[in-house]
């Protein structure tokens, strides 16, 4: 599986790129907001930094205009992914962009019929939303599982990227059900290091080591 990290903040980035953590970013309009920073300098600055697909994504409702803004997007470096919805419009812009040679993310997916059209509409990534359906009582796993399905009998060569997780138990079940792409934030990444007999064992090591008296350096 691999790790896109969903955030637009640099330091959190090269962070986790300088451990390999990092196949590519995700960002969004909130995203953007959230790092007050003007959009293409700060998209081109994640491109320059990292490898991998970086998502950036269209503001536009109407289908030309979203090809426009992307064709824009694409500008910024090799690696950008358009990001548009899951729209009508959002499909007839993938369709165009894709047609085009552009990486293209198709986000906001909550039904596995939407992701089957985004796959006939050539999208390179869809982004299924776990946690939002979770919010909802609706099991954001069962998509992924109904897609990879879907995906698997037809040979659609999208990508599964699972967005809006919350927890580092999506990222496990996501990995367990064959997502190929997981986004998350910077804080699901580090926790996913964190576990409670992690710290007793390292807890107890240090205690038995302090009682030796000795120091490697």
């Amino acid at each position: 599986m691999r790790f896109f990290v969903d955030t637009a903040e640099i330091d959190a980035i090269a962070e986790l790129n300088d451990l390999g953590m990092v196949d590519g970013v995700t960002t969004n309009p909130s995203l953007i907001m959230k790092s007050g920073r003007d959009i293409l300098e700060v998209t081109k600055e994640i491109c320059d930094l990292v490898d991998g697909p970086v998502s950036a994504e269209v503001v536009a409702m109407e289908a030309d205009a979203m090809i426009a803004e992307g064709r824009k997007l694409a500008e910024i470096a090799e690696n950008i992914a358009v990001k548009v919805p899951l729209t009508w419009d959002g499909l007839k812009a993938c369709k165009v962009l894709s047609g085009e040679g552009h990486m293209v993310n198709v986000t906001l997916c909550f039904s596995a019929n939407q992701a089957l059209l985004a796959a006939k509409a050539g999208a390179t990534f869809i982004s299924p939303f776990i946690g939002r359906l979770d919010d909802i009582n609706i099991d954001g796993m069962e998509l992924i599982a109904d897609i990879r399905t879907i995906y698997d009998n037809y040979g659609f060569d999208t990508q599964i990227l699972a967005a809006s997780i919350r927890t580092v138990n999506h990222v496990t079940e996501a990995a367990r059900i064959g997502a190929d792409v997981m986004t998350a934030p910077p804080a699901v990444i580090k926790a996913m290091a964190n576990h409670p007999l992690t710290d007793k064992g390292l807890d107890a090591f240090m205690k038995d080591w302090a009682k030796t008296g000795q120091k490697i350096l």
